[in-house]
């Protein structure tokens, strides 16, 4: 059967208005789906709080209302946790910030203007070492900027044998501060100079070496690492990982009589409390 010229372009264009509704309408779809997924999980299992980086599309490069959030709910876990979990969705823990890379326009704002708009990044750090329960940090993949600063300063640091860190400021031409802000009492001098001049992508390995990570596993074995910190950790009554980490953020930055002094006090108030007495058999 023979099909006329305007025919064809009627069969034509009915099949290319057929393929533009099938691949038009998912697209549509797979950007409302992308918009409603959260950037931050969480999920409370027991007395541990999991959080979880979740743009795992991106590397889980943070914006600042991903730092705000995660903010929140560090300061805000309280007594609803007596561990803090926290990882990245995918392949890499944090790539640094979504604005990474990128300067503010010169005329956008006056310098005071600028230190207050970099609150948003301080205060984020200060959540991890301000929340009464430990903070362990989860690292695979890449922890880049923000990332590596994040990851530094959680209280301990478990990466996968593979895990990367850089302070990729410099290269962009960026004054480092706000990264060495979480790193200055992480890692010694030396170590953070290095860090930060040099621009390097750091082995987990080397950064266990500069007391970045606390401990370094072969990533099949990551996640059963953590639940097992976890497991020990539990088993100590909670004066006793509230004390530790109240004594570990204050302790350092006195001098050493003063933090000997406050060990001996913090050494007697713990033990008194009711929860440390052994329970009878």
């Amino acid at each position: 059967m023979r099909i006329g010229r305007r025919g064809a372009d009627r069969g034509a264009r009915a099949v290319k208005q057929a393929e533009n509704a099938r691949y038009k309408q998912p697209t549509t779809n797979a950007l409302q789906e992308e918009a409603a997924i959260p950037d931050i999980l969480t999920a409370q299992k027991g007395p541990i709080l999991e959080i979880t980086l979740n743009r795992p599309q991106d590397g889980n490069a943070a914006s600042d209302d991903m730092a705000e959030e995660l903010t929140r709910l560090l300061l805000g876990a309280g007594a609803a946790a007596d561990i803090i979990v926290l990882r990245g969705a995918g392949d890499d823990f944090c790539v640094g910030r979504s604005t990474a890379g990128r300067r503010p326009a010169s005329n956008s704002a006056d310098a005071l203007e600028r230190r207050f708009g970099s609150d948003v990044v301080f205060d984020c750090y200060n959540a991890f070492r301000r929340v009464r329960a430990p903070v362990i940090g989860v690292v695979k993949g890449r922890a880049l900027g923000f990332g590596c600063a994040i990851a530094a300063v959680c209280d301990i640091t478990l990466a996968a044998d593979t895990a990367q860190f850089q302070v990729p400021e410099m290269l962009h031409n960026i004054m480092p501060t706000m990264v060495m802000s979480a790193l200055v009492d992480r890692v010694p001098r030396k170590a953070l100079s290095y860090f930060v001049y040099s621009t390097a992508m750091i082995s987990a390995a080397r950064a266990r070496e500069a007391g970045l990570v606390s401990e370094v596993v072969p990533l099949s074995q990551l996640d059963a690492a953590v639940e097992a910190l976890c497991a020990t950790m539990m088993k100590a009554p909670s004066p006793a990982r509230l004390g530790v980490k109240e004594y570990t953020r204050s302790a350092l930055h006195m001098d050493m009589q003063g933090a000997i002094d406050y060990a001996r006090n913090l050494h007697a108030t713990i033990n008194s409390a009711a929860a440390m007495r052994p329970k009878p058999k």
